[in-house]
């Protein structure tokens, strides 16, 4: 999908995110300052974090205020979807689509998403915390030895700053 770069602000955050009203106030200032101040109008969505989930019901908030707004869904999973599950996702976004060079992806799916929309939006909405890494794992059921890995939102938040995205980010580490 083409959507115009310098009018586009895509999210990325940690899983879960300390809400609070506070928080959740200066998060919809941000938003509609960007909608205000530099006509953007395209918000690209992933999935599967508290703060994706709370930057799509702020947009769809101020999307009353602002009928302007696209919502795009861009999908990590399911490549083709069924005219049933569109139509599903077209109750909440007005487009969805998945990126063809994401095919064969497998288990990075979730970092070529993200790469996706920050190479499409001129500006990206963080919630990262430096000091956050995941859950050690440990490298097969049979061995006994772990690794530490990164954060996706760290790989993702490091991938916007060296596309020279402008990037936000909201973690106050309150």
């Amino acid at each position: 999908m083409e959507y115009d770069k310098n009018k586009t602000c895509c999210f990325i955050g940690h899983r879960k995110i300390n809400e609070t009203d506070r928080f959740r106030a200066d998060l919809y200032a941000i938003i509609e300052d960007l909608i205000i101040t530099n006509a953007v109008c395209n918000f690209l969505f992933g999935s599967r974090s508290d703060f994706n989930d709370l930057c799509f019901e702020i947009v769809t908030e101020l999307k009353e205020k602002h009928p302007q707004i696209i919502r795009v869904y861009v999908r990590a999973e399911f490549p083709y979807i069924n005219d049933d599950y569109r139509d599903y996702l077209l109750e909440k976004y007005e487009d969805t689509y998945y990126p063809e060079h994401m095919v064969d992806a497998g288990r990075a799916a979730y970092v070529e998403r993200n790469y996706e929309m920050i190479n499409n939006s001129d500006y990206c909405i963080c919630y990262y915390d430096e000091s956050y890494a995941p859950p050690r794992r440990r490298n097969s059921h049979r061995d006994l030895t772990d690794y530490q890995p990164k954060s996706g939102t760290k790989i993702a938040y490091e991938y916007a700053v060296k596309k020279c995205c402008q990037v936000i980010n909201v973690f106050t580490g309150n």
